[in-house]
């Protein structure tokens, strides 16, 4: 293109021709499997998940809206179905250690099994155990094991009622324990009588007494030990016949886990500990059941109190898996610390807190092991500790149940201690660019963990192939969400909005969120059509609603500047003021409104003063911009004589912070406009940046800008010569609206880009670059010369 022409009519908008599209409308397409110019990612996305090395897990970048969740979701369950279901995972109590439970590893569908097994176990010792003990074979061997103690104990007492009897003396039983009475004709005579007995016949009485107290004291001195014997017998025999009831119950389940060696080894340690506590199985489970829990906390768990039996045996299953249920893929949308890698809950009883292995619950962690996990990245580094228990389980490969309280010491109670589960599965976070290369840089164990990025990119080329793809994405959201199809004009106009979306001709935005709510709201006025199908003028009307909903800003500030309130000229012309135009952005809106640019020049040290920066509200690339510009003046005007001016630039009535260098070639003429004293047309508007040898450079939301000017002069009437001037560079950006093509095809409104700051000089201000410079270099050699005066003039004085 020609510098310094007005930009073609064909340039200032490409549209998309329906003619391309050989469909009636969307629903003679055929579904979409395949993601639109996103190959880097998928195929990111593709290694990533198929690299089975410890620390490839990924993290999925790139702008919202472009499909990455869908995408992700979609490719993931699609993988998994087609692999085999990892293992369940249960907890069990540790009769050893309770503190420590014990974590069992079972294929898919067998933890289920097991639970009903050993709850059907527990049920059965319940029958089987009381039955055995209410046997008569029970009751004879136990009745003969306390006859014989009680043989023993009655032939003892005889032996020492028979010695007694020898010395003259009875033995009598009383619930204080053994007393002595002399005997009289084999009985045993009154107290009254024993007192009237002769002195002597008493001494000798008591002295047999004593010594039958000694041998009655050693007999019974014997008697614990005889009882402890008995009682050993007994319980021996209980254990011998809970082992009969119980044991047969276990045998079967030993043969059916007998290719789990760690599942054998609990059932057997089971088996030992229903010996040991058969008393837990002679009360039926109804009967056992403690009272009612005090009320708990909120934060406790409330739930049904079982038998000790039921719950001590029970298996508290965690991770359920079905056989053929293929791999997990768990989305966690609320990633706290107990969310991740789980935790103990405790019950409210009595005024105490209680737990066990029954009230262990997994975390997200535990569900995905063995598959896949999908994290959001700003959602889990806002929950406080859940970063740090990722990277902790990733980096031990194990999950492990710890409170965070008791991690942090802010717990001191006893609490449980589970034995961690192994720990294998892909972790995919997904989040912006920006959390990406901040956790890169400031997470020194970050890119340990998460080796692959899958970076989405936020636009696509846009040809014949991808425009088809597109419609085909259309048609297959519109089937999926029962909208109306979308005809060939409907797709079409689609597309152009994606290309100004974004802001490239020949780009299309991949952010097809956008896309699809303006295809969401066009079908509700289709319908209300009733059209039976989505055409470009739905498409239109559904963007212009958009834009009218969000626009209660945009038409203040127009109001005010045609109101005169902000003062913007659109005619005439001024020397030292330009044109200026910016871009705002109101949540997901954004528009562009004119802004003037003063410039005053005046002799002086040489400096350029930036009002905006002087008053703290110019950001660093403002900044950038006017420096830049002092750089262009002095090489240009100041080669072999001072810079001998004071120079102030300011955008007018800007009362909020100003960044960015797009106007720094609009400042740049407005100062070069008041050093020549040219005027400058105020019909026109300029936008770009310029760099230290005068070329103009490209801006962004260049169709915004136009429009902005655009609009405010068709509020005031075109006169015919009204325009925008753009950087040259910026012409594969333009996808203006139509009313704007309108225009400037009937030669109302003007559109120029230019390469070097001198076109835009001739633009606006009708003389060459070479008249412009001669009269800059005038001005400020007479600046030079007026301040060498100055200072000679300074020095007579002083001398």
């Amino acid at each position: 293109m020609a510098s310094g022409t007005a930009v073609p009519l064909e340039r200032l908008r490409t549209p998309c021709d329906p003619a391309q599209f050989k469909f009636k409308n969307t629903n003679d397409l055929e579904d979409l499997t395949e993601m639109v110019g996103q190959t880097r990612a998928i195929e990111a996305v593709e290694f990533g998940i198929g690299m089975d090395q410890r620390g490839y897990n990924l993290f999925v970048l790139g702008p919202p809206g472009t499909g990455r969740h869908s995408f992700v979701k979609r490719y993931l369950t699609a993988r998994a179905a087609e692999r085999d279901a990892p293992s369940d995972w249960c907890y069990v109590n540790n009769f050893d250690k309770p503190r420590e439970p014990l974590a069992l590893e079972l294929p898919a569908g067998m933890g289920r099994r097991l639970c009903r097994d050993l709850d059907r176990l527990v049920d059965e010792a319940y029958t089987a155990i009381p039955t055995a003990f209410e046997s008569e074979d029970y009751r004879a061997r136990r009745q003969a094991i306390e006859q014989e103690f009680g043989t023993e104990q009655a032939k003892r007492f005889q032996e020492i009622q028979k010695r007694a009897s020898e010395r003259g003396i009875a033995v009598i039983r009383t619930p204080q324990g053994v007393a002595f009475s002399p005997l009289r004709e084999g009985r045993p005579m009154p107290p009254e009588e024993v007192q009237n007995l002769p002195e002597d016949v008493k001494e000798q009485l008591a002295k047999a007494s004593s010594e039958l107290g000694e041998e009655v004291a050693e007999a019974m001195s014997a008697m614990p030990t005889l009882v402890r014997e008995v009682r050993e017998r007994i319980h021996e025999l209980d254990r011998q016949v809970a082992m009969l009831a119980g044991g047969s119950l276990i045998d079967e389940l030993l043969s059916r886990y007998a290719d789990l060696p760690k599942v054998v080894s609990y059932l057997q340690s089971v088996q030992s500990d229903i010996i040991d506590n058969f008393v837990l199985f002679l009360l039926p489970p109804e009967a056992q059941a403690k009272p009612g829990a005090d009320q708990p906390h909120q934060l406790l768990i409330q739930q049904p109190k079982e038998a000790p039996a039921k719950r001590r045996y029970c298996v508290n299953l965690i991770v359920d898996r079905k056989e053929n249920g293929g791999q997990p893929v768990v989305i966690e949308d609320h990633p706290n610390y107990p969310n991740l890698v789980g935790g103990v809950e405790y019950l409210a009883h009595m005024g105490a807190l209680e737990t066990d292995f029954s009230l262990i619950h997994a975390g997200a962690l535990h569900r995905a092991n063995g598959g896949y996990f999908v994290l959001d990245a700003v959602k889990v580094l806002s929950e406080p500790y859940a970063w740090q228990g990722l990277k902790q389980a990733l980096r031990a490969g194990e999950i492990r149940i710890e409170s965070l309280s008791r991690s942090l010491g802010m717990m001191p109670t006893a609490s449980l201690e589970p034995e961690p589960i192994p720990l294998k599965l892909k972790v995919v976070l997904i989040g912006d660019r920006y959390t990406y290369y901040q956790l890169q840089a400031l997470d020194p164990e970050f890119m340990e963990h998460f080796k692959v990025a899958a970076d989405f990119d936020d636009r696509m080329t846009r040809d014949g192939a991808n425009n088809m793809l597109f419609a085909q994405l259309l048609g297959t959201i519109a089937r999926q969400e029962e909208l109306l199809p979308l005809d060939p004009t409907g797709v079409a106009r689609l597309i152009e909005e994606s290309a100004r979306h974004a802001e490239h001709a020949s780009k299309l935005s991949a952010q097809v969120r956008r896309a699809a709510d303006i295809m969401r709201e066009a079908n509700f006025w289709a319908e209300k059509d009733a059209d039976g199908k989505v055409d470009g003028d739905d498409i239109q009307r559904a963007i212009d609603k958009r834009v009218y909903r969000a626009s209660r800003i945009k038409e203040r500030m127009h109001e005010a500047i045609l109101d005169d309130s902000i003062l913007i000229d659109s005619s005439g012309e001024v020397v030292g003021q330009v044109n200026g135009l910016a871009v705002m952005q109101v949540g997901g809106f954004a528009f562009a409104r004119p802004s003037r640019i003063t410039a005053r020049a005046a002799m002086g040290g040489g400096k350029v003063i930036d009002i905006e920066r002087e008053t703290d509200l110019g950001g660093p690339l403002h900044s950038k911009g006017v420096l830049i510009i002092s750089g262009y003046l002095a090489s240009r005007y100041a080669v072999d004589l001072p810079l001998a001016l004071s120079a102030t630039i300011v955008m007018e009535q800007s009362y909020a912070g100003v960044d960015g260098d797009s106007a720094s070639a609009v400042e740049l003429i407005a100062l070069l406009s008041a050093l020549a004293k040219v005027p400058v047309k105020q019909s026109l508007a300029m936008t770009g940046s310029i760099n230290q040898r005068g070329q103009i450079q490209a801006i962004g939301g260049v169709n915004h800008k136009i429009e902005g000017f655009f609009d405010i002069c068709r509020e005031r009437e075109f006169t015919g010569g009204q325009g925008v001037i753009i950087p040259a560079s910026n012409v594969q950006n333009l996808m203006l609206r139509q009313d704007v093509v309108d225009a400037v095809a009937a030669g109302t409104f003007h559109v120029h880009a230019v390469e070097h700051i001198g076109e835009a000089l001739e633009l606006l201000t009708g003389l060459s670059e070479d008249e412009v410079d001669s009269r800059v270099h005038q001005r400020v050699r007479t600046f030079a010369e007026k301040r060498r005066d100055f200072a000679k003039d300074k020095e007579s004085d002083e001398a």
